[in-house]
């Protein structure tokens, strides 16, 4: 188990996250008091399985709209709410929160790339809340990872948006600062 902080690239916000591995797979729960491109609350739970495939996730905004899907590990993932399929998000084995850094952690893991392979992957994407249109569901969003330096840092290619960053991770998978938009946070006991 671990437990990160981080703030936003200008300081302002706070996330905390823990992180449990288990025999069954990976869990992934925090809370965020964000402030990119709005102010938000917010609280959001992943559970990945053993091969770090997606399998339940779980979103919610302070008084605004939540969101509950789950996957079947081979890429068909269901609004739990609704009760739909949703066949936009086939063949997508991963999530990726808006609000967090933390899901970077899934397809670093799952990928297990060498150094300098990279793979293009289609990922469940959850948009900042200034950006949902209609119903509050995961969007395709495709994606790139190159391993620079195995175990350590990695380059994150947001092919959906045309962003990339260079992402240093720690022994755990998780992101250490992801330049321009979060940075981790000391802990003090």
């Amino acid at each position: 188990m671990a437990v990160v902080r981080w703030q936003d690239w200008q300081g302002h916000g706070l996330e905390h996250c823990v992180y449990r591995e288990e025999a069954e797979g990976l869990v992934l729960e925090g809370v965020v008091a964000g402030t990119r491109r709005g102010i938000y609350g917010g609280h959001y739970f992943v559970r990945a399985d053993a091969f770090f495939r997606t399998r339940e996730v779980r979103v919610e905004y302070v008084s605004g709209p939540r969101l509950h899907v789950e996957a079947d590990g081979d890429g068909n993932w269901r609004d739990m709410i609704a009760g739909n399929s949703l066949p936009s998000l086939n063949d997508c084995f991963d999530v990726d929160i808006g609000i967090t850094p933390a899901t970077n952690t899934l397809p670093i893991k799952r990928l297990n790339l060498s150094a300098q392979e990279s793979q293009d992957i289609a990922v469940a994407y959850i948009p900042l809340p200034d950006q949902i249109e209609g119903d509050f569901l995961p969007q395709r969003a495709e994606q790139r990872y190159t391993c620079l330096v195995p175990h350590q840092l990695y380059r994150y290619d947001g092919l959906f948006r045309a962003f990339t960053a260079e992402l240093e991770i720690d022994e755990n998978g998780l992101v250490l600062d992801y330049p321009d938009t979060f940075r981790r946070v000391a802990i003090s006991e």
